[in-house]
């Protein structure tokens, strides 16, 4: 095969004293990037060229894997039930749901009128599609008017996460006024139908402004309501449970603060409810004339406060916080409270009886790893029935309508399987691997029950570690393509993430981010010790601020792995945090530091971005991805990743560079086909490194 080359330029620039040297700094594009992501032709040729190429040698290696991508597309189809509709949820006239056909890729929202029998497709996914003519389709927002008679939408067709809100009149199915540009997608209406609010995006892909939008008047003359003056606070409006109240919230990563106005009021003057106050986030919302804050002051993995409306100064404890116990927020119904909380990366849910105040936990599995949740079935909240749903790593979701009063519990929607899935051919483990310092790294698996621990299997190890996300233990049918062919898939909870609390965030943060990495080498070895799988013989699998964590353990283990998928990677992060132009870099200070301002985060990110630390000697076959309309992660950093790597690399391995250079995002293409259609090259990359054939 034919490497592309990209040509060297060396540049330097000083840093805290240091010398930064980087041969393809002007991949980077510093005084035009932006331009590029809006407009592909301004991106430098010869770099268009080398994505091209890359693309083209991508396409050459996988030649001879055509047929298993094919088999592969067919397997995961088939375990997709292609004609299936959601369970209706009813507000005040209609009852609403969602439908896929088989045929189709972005599927239909319906409803049907309380008393009729006519069902209305209110908006038609792929006719929406083809009548936009673009290759991508975003759908941001769909969002009912309170009267039922207007739908407000959001789409982004380039892959930008640049989202255009569109107005249709439902009685005609007519578009209505002109469009409004380049916003965040959310759309709040007014109870009165006769306005909406949205979070216009600037240059920098940033929303910092609340309009008010109203109804047949010309975007131009909306009104400004709030605007957030700090560069690494993002915006956003919503409406409260009992709808007497928007709230505006303006937060980073690390701090909260939030605003709120009557839904009655005609002249908009948002109330601060609680100034920001650094490292301090909250959440409020409104239930019968009480104000419930959800709130990690005072308590590390968050308790919730209450107050009457009439005095938001006199917050009193509601939930109290638990030692290592991560509280969740809150559902409403007339007599009772729906919540979740954490332990010990397990994930509970309890229901309280607002007048006794007596609570007790909802169980709904025999299973002991999984994700349950509770979903409304209607908008009135006069009632004691709710749905409430389960799913694992083994098991697809099923759904089930559950009365408080009663306990009953009833079987309403089972995931199907067209192709067939039993749960008992599986096994799905909770283990914990020891860190370098002590701490204990849960790690979740599946595998077949008939694939040994004999040291000898393939294992996928997935991991995150960022922005306090937890990684959900839930279903997913296409993974058992290669759990069914003998490879163990597994989840590497490492630190960075939530699963264990604010603690466990904080210990993969800041100047504690090699954790994250440390903790993953961890889990791999504990992994190999006991015999799930050997030297060698991991695959990595994980993406966007995932991949500064795969980039990082491959280059300080490579020899763990015999295969890496790197989707959209964070993999050059010095570069990008020492721009504060690009989208996120101000929000990521709370994050990953500030390296422009301290030296101390200047150093301590040099030393594991995975960009800066390539080094001579052998890497695993790598599939690296990217899109050049990725507002998150930008393109240059695979591309110049990819380009570096080949330089020092010692081995004789490929390691492939797939640039999107049409209309996709950072979740890669639009449509479910497209979706699959990535999913098997990405398992056929495995499993080609893998030596299974079949």
């Amino acid at each position: 095969m034919n490497i592309p080359k990209l040509r060297k330029e060396k540049t330097s620039k000083m840093y805290h004293d240091y010398e930064l040297v980087d041969d393809y700094a002007y991949v980077d594009q510093p005084h035009n990037i932006l331009e590029v992501l809006q407009d592909p032709k301004k991106i430098l040729p010869e770099v268009k060229k080398y994505l091209e190429d890359n693309n083209k040698l991508t396409e050459e290696y996988f030649s001879d894997s055509k047929d298993l991508q094919k088999k592969l597309f067919s397997e995961i189809k088939s375990k997709i039930k292609l004609e299936d509709e959601s369970l209706k949820y009813k507000d005040d006239r209609y009852f609403y749901w969602t439908k896929t056909i088989k045929k189709g890729n972005y599927g239909k929202y319906l409803r049907q009128k309380i008393g009729s029998s006519d069902i209305e497709v209110y908006f038609d996914g792929d006719r929406e599609k083809e009548l936009s003519g673009s290759k991508c389709f975003g759908l941001g927002t769909i969002s009912i008017s309170h009267n039922d008679k207007l739908m407000a939408y959001s789409l982004d067709l380039k892959g930008s996460e640049y989202y255009d809100i569109f107005l249709r009149d439902l009685s005609t199915n007519k578009l209505i006024e002109d469009k409004i540009e380049n916003t965040s997608g959310s759309i709040t209406w007014s109870l009165d139908s006769k306005v909406f609010f949205y979070s216009p995006l600037d240059k920098f892909h940033r929303s910092k402004k609340i309009y008010k939008h109203i109804l047949g008047t010309p975007s131009k003359k909306d009104e400004l309501i709030f605007e957030e003056k700090d560069d690494s606070f993002s915006v956003g409006i919503s409406l409260t449970a009992d709808e007497k109240f928007f709230v505006i919230s303006t937060s980073d990563s690390n701090t909260v603060e939030e605003y709120f106005f009557s839904t009655k009021d005609k002249e908009i003057k948002p109330q601060l409810f609680k100034k920001r106050e650094k490292g301090i986030k909250y959440s409020i919302d409104s239930w019968k004339n009480h104000w419930y804050v959800h709130t990690n002051q005072d308590a590390l993995d968050n308790q919730i406060l209450r107050c009457e409306h009439k005095n938001i100064k006199d917050l009193k404890v509601f939930i109290p916080p638990k030692e290592e116990t991560i509280i969740g927020g809150l559902e409403f119904l007339d007599s009772y409270i729906l919540r979740g909380e954490k332990s010990d990366a397990i994930p509970k849910l309890f229901i309280r009886n607002i007048d006794t105040n007596l609570e007790e936990e909802l169980l709904i599995s025999h299973e002991a790893v999984g994700t349950p949740s509770i979903a409304l079935m209607q908008k009135d909240t006069n009632t004691t029935k709710i749905r409430i749903a389960w799913d694992s790593l083994a098991t697809p979701g099923k759904i089930y309508e559950y009365d408080i009063i009663t306990k009953e519990k009833k079987l309403v929607k089972e995931i199907e399987i067209p192709s067939g899935h039993n749960p008992d051919d599986y096994l799905v483990e909770r283990i914990k691997a020891t860190a370098h310092d002590g701490r204990q790294i849960p790690i979740t698996l599946v595998r077949r029950k008939d694939t040994k621990l004999d040291g000898k299997s393939k294992l996928l190890l997935y991991a995150y570690g960022c922005y306090k996300h937890s990684v959900p233990v839930s279903f997913s049918s296409s993974k058992f393509c290669l759990v069914d062919r003998g490879i163990i898939f597994g989840i590497a909870h490492v630190r960075g993430g939530g699963e264990l609390g604010e603690q466990f965030y904080k210990e993969g943060k800041l100047l504690n981010k090699k954790n994250t990495f440390k903790d993953y080498i961890s889990c791999a070895e504990h992994l190999i010790k006991n015999k799930y799988t050997y030297k060698g013989g991991l695959a990595f699998y994980g993406g966007s601020a995932g991949g500064t964590t795969g980039g990082s353990v491959i280059n300080m283990n490579p020899e763990l792995f015999f295969a890496a998928l790197l989707l959209v990677p964070y993999v050059d992060c010095l570069t990008t945090a020492l721009n504060d132009k690009l989208p996120l870099t101000p929000g990521e200070y709370e994050v990953f530091g500030n390296p422009k301002k301290y030296k101390e985060y200047f150093e301590y990110i040099r030393s594991y971005s995975p960009y800066n630390n390539l080094r001579k000697t052998n890497y695993p076959p790598m599939l690296v991805t990217s899109s050049i309309f990725d507002n998150r992660v930008l393109y240059s950093e695979p591309t110049k990743y990819i380009a570096k790597l080949r330089d020092l690399k010692t081995d004789n391995n490929v390691q492939l560079l797939k640039c999107k250079l049409e209309a996709a995002g950072h979740g890669g293409s639009s449509g479910r086909d497209n979706a699959i259609t990535e999913l098997a090259e990405e398992y056929s990359f495995i499993l080609k490194n893998a030596g299974i054939k079949k």
